[in-house]
């Protein structure tokens, strides 16, 4: 129903040599398992080559996501929603049952009740810091670089009005 993305050309390029030399490296560990059973002069020259093919087809293996990371950065990526993404936005758009806590029972949550993180609680909203405040000692309040500003705070010691964000 829902067709897969095809590769993009050089990835598939990649893909398919990298098949084919897992192969080739596969028929010849076969040869070279073969022929030292058999205990044939063969068995030597074919596990050395055996050897040699394995790195070459680890290389293979490496070219395919290398090619592929190339490939994103050049030509970018098509931006979905993670699955965490989705079951967060599925959640705000569907909000969880009502438990009957709120008319006065209690009731304990089914089993299948979606459970919220930590990381799905609300947070609270910043307030500036409060100057006359009492601060243990030791800790001084904060300086602000601009009074206009009160959200942008200076970093001190890195030279050239480098803002950061609170």
């Amino acid at each position: 129903m829902y067709a897969k993305p095809r590769l993009p050309d050089p990835v598939r390029a990649a893909a398919v040599r990298a098949v084919i030399i897992a192969a080739l490296t596969l028929v010849q560990l076969m040869v070279a398992f073969f022929c030292s059973m058999a205990a044939v002069w063969l068995a030597f020259p074919m596990v050395l080559s055996t050897i040699g093919s394995t790195v070459v087809a680890t290389w293979a293996v490496l070219d395919v996501w290398i090619t592929r990371q190339v490939w994103i950065q050049r030509h970018g990526v098509v931006s979905e929603p993670s699955s965490a993404a989705r079951r967060r936005a599925l959640a705000d758009r569907h909000p969880a049952p009502r438990t009957g806590a709120e008319h006065g029972g209690a009731q304990a949550p089914s089993a299948d009740h979606d459970v919220r993180t930590a990381a799905d609680a609300p947070r609270p909203a910043r307030r500036p810091a409060d100057e006359g405040r009492a601060r243990p000692a030791g800790h001084p309040a904060p300086a602000t670089a601009h009074a206009g500003r009160p959200g942008r705070r200076t970093a001190r010691g890195r030279g050239g009005g480098t803002s950061v964000s609170r």
